[in-house]
């Protein structure tokens, strides 16, 4: 598995000839942040310019199946479950969805833009009681680093690794201050196989946003 950031909650996952995307960044978004790719399978979590740019996906023959709310659902044997909370950006409520699939027997949650409410909580715990029946386990948690209680949130889900997402400088340094892990090196991209999970306990991994 290959795994690349591009800013904001924008990721490009790659397993074998498959491409996912997760969160893309729509030409809208006042983050200047953009990029385009061809994508198998598209997840959206919020509908919202910075998360929501499916248009970005579509290259050569490569057209995304575009999966942007909750529910059950199986791609190309890919089982995906999509659960449902409400975020707030800017003052506006919008649905959240975090995403719990697995890819080849690597175990990812994709929380989204869970945002600062007492709500997180209770959303946390549905996740877990689902992460028991569907996947068993976390090996990859996306985390957005705003989200309160990261602690409780990493003792609850139990990842291998936790890739924090929707950061910029300072904020970044914050989360690895809070989770006592400070000064990671940076990388460019993530290649990771399944047997080298085995030995990690919420290892955080920094992307350089490209």
């Amino acid at each position: 598995m290959i795994i690349t950031y591009f800013g904001k909650q924008f990721f490009k996952v790659q397993q074998g000839e498959m491409i996912f995307a997760f969160n893309p960044i729509s030409k809208e978004s006042k983050s200047n942040i953009s990029n385009s790719f061809g994508a198998d399978l598209a997840l959206v979590t919020t509908n919202h310019p910075d998360y929501n740019g499916t248009a970005q996906l579509s290259r050569s023959e490569r057209f995304p199946f575009i999966i942007n709310s909750p529910g059950d659902y199986e791609i190309k044997e890919i089982p995906i479950k999509g659960i449902m909370s409400w975020t707030e950006i800017d003052g506006k409520k919008y649905i959240n969805t975090t995403y719990l699939l697995s890819i080849d027997e690597i175990k990812i949650v994709f929380l989204g833009v869970l945002s600062n409410s007492e709500s997180d909580s209770e959303i946390i715990k549905k996740i877990s009681e689902e992460i028991s029946t569907e996947i068993e386990g976390v090996d990859i948690l996306f985390m957005p680093v705003n989200l309160p209680n990261k602690s409780k949130v990493i003792i609850s889900l139990e990842p291998k690794i936790i890739i924090p997402m929707d950061y910029d400088a300072s904020s970044l340094k914050a989360f690895l201050k809070e989770l006592g892990q400070e000064n990671i090196p940076v990388i460019d991209k993530l290649t990771l196989k399944r047997k080298e999970l085995e030995n990690k306990n919420s290892e955080v991994v920094v992307f350089k946003i490209n």
